[in-house]
């Protein structure tokens, strides 16, 4: 397999357990510059991204390039710019086409993991392939589509912020970029720009070192729509938030539009200020939930619609009725099978999809662990995992508690006196009650299964 048509293959894997915003973010401008004797090195646009790949995504890399080829067993990291490296890392578009090896997005109909087409403008960071043309509508997230229709029209004036929040790979990143596009469509002259807040705290740690604050300050603070994605992620740290206040603050003085996303409600993200939940729930708040079968059948038959590719509808009805977590899921499947289409020279058909999905909903769940659940139940709700052990009965620690215990006993299956041993010895009972509060909770509050739904997401991601 050629090195760039084994970086694709190796981006399409790890897209699947990163968020829109996340993947763009690291991974652009990367590729494979040689492999030479089990060692793949990996070209990046500058230091910092070096150092996040090597520091937080080396494993997935690593894994997800030795489930290709089992030859590499090593990875170096290298600083090059993507010009001098383009004809090298790019020249094998040919060999793609002629295997049409297609990649779908989690929310639109083009090709994210090939680089090469993620013509993103560095003036407002959008990707012009997100458009309303090439959005699916349904009951699922039409009160946001409404509001972002009416905010296109209505610039400023009709719903300021708009926060919109769901789980991860719901398509909430295609709908603000398409609004941010739609606003340029109808008048270029206005000053949009988009950006994941993981990518506005690296801009921040720029400036500091850089002492360059006033100047990103500036940058802005006069532009027209502010597209925040993941705002979650600035909660983490009071100088982001801090940050993120005063140029909120200054935008909607001038009624500047705001479009805020995030993986949950205001009100569910912790360790947000509460001068910022005021601000975001002053506005509109609209969620994005999960698809029924009927939209995710016309979603996958919106993907290859502008594809040649030809796959049965039983295939298609498949592949909807057993993804029902999330449209990046969905759309990751109809990939895998297409993929394995490919690199085995046969046709499309149920059997393949069958062995594909179950293989892959298998390898999902086999790497769940106590330790994955804590981890990302006390990262979600931001709180030290040794919270979870002491006696605390404050409703920041009681609730996540919970939770873990609930996760513990429907992935894992543990057994009520053991989850309450993992828990500071606590009596089986205390167990019994959480797992049963939960329950009903879930039954009534659709904001916790939200919650729920996003933990989720990063365990089996972890």
């Amino acid at each position: 397999m050629e090195k760039h048509e084994l970086w694709q293959a190796a981006l399409a894997k790890i897209e699947m357990d990163l968020s829109r915003p996340s993947f763009l973010t690291w991974f652009q401008d990367t590729g494979i510059m040689e492999t030479d004797g089990g060692v793949a090195t990996v070209f990046v646009p500058n230091n910092f991204a070096k150092e996040w790949l090597q520091n937080k995504y080396h494993k997935s890399i690593l894994h997800a390039l030795r489930e290709i080829s089992s030859d590499i067993k090593e990875i170096n990291y290298v600083i090059a710019k993507t010009e001098n490296v383009k004809k090298q890392a790019f020249s094998k578009d040919s060999v793609l086409k002629k295997k049409k090896i297609s990649t779908i997005s989690a929310s639109g109909l083009d090709d994210p993991s090939v680089m090469k087409d993620l013509i993103v403008d560095p003036e407002t960071n959008l990707n012009p392939r997100y458009t309303f043309d090439n959005f699916v509508v349904g009951s699922f997230n039409e009160l946001a589509y409404a509001a972002a229709q009416s905010i296109i029209k209505n610039l400023g004036t009709s719903y300021n912020p708009l926060f919109i929040y769901g789980g991860v790979g719901l398509g909430k990143t295609h709908l603000i970029q398409a609004i941010g596009n739609e606003v340029l469509k109808n008048n270029n002259s206005l000053k949009v720009r988009y950006v994941p807040s993981e990518k506005f705290m690296g801009e921040i740690v720029d400036a500091l070192r850089n002492q360059e604050m006033g100047k990103l300050r500036e940058k802005y603070r006069t532009i027209d729509l502010l597209i925040m994605d993941d705002v979650q992620f600035i909660a983490r740290t009071e100088k982001m938030q801090e940050e993120f206040f005063h140029t909120f603050n200054s935008l909607y003085e001038k009624n500047k539009q705001i479009i805020i996303s995030s993986d949950r409600p205001p009100q569910s993200i912790a360790t947000l200020e509460e001068r910022l939940k005021s601000r975001f729930q002053g506005g509109m708040i609209a969620d994005v939930g999960l698809p029924d079968f009927e939209t995710r059948l016309l979603i996958l038959k919106t993907k290859i619609g502008n594809k040649n590719i030809s796959i049965p509808e039983e295939v298609l009805i498949f592949i909807s009725e057993s993804t029902k977590t999330n449209i990046r899921e969905l759309e990751g499947n109809l990939n895998r099978v297409i993929m394995a289409s490919n690199l085995s020279n046969t046709p499309i058909n149920i059997d393949v999809a069958k062995k594909i999905i179950s293989t892959n909903q298998n390898d999902s769940k086999k790497f769940i662990s106590v330790k994955k659940i804590l981890k990302c139940v006390s990262e979600f709700y931001d709180i030290e995992e040794k919270e979870f052990l002491n006696r605390s009965r404050k409703k920041d620690v009681v609730k996540p508690r919970q939770i873990a215990m609930y996760l513990m006993r429907e992935e894992l299956k543990i057994s009520f006196p053991s989850i309450g041993e993992r828990f500071g010895g606590r009596d089986h009972t205390t167990a019994i009650h959480s797992c049963e509060k939960i329950g009903q909770e879930l039954k009534i509050n659709s904001e916790l299964e939200e919650e729920i739904r996003a933990i989720k997401d990063k365990i089996f991601s972890c």
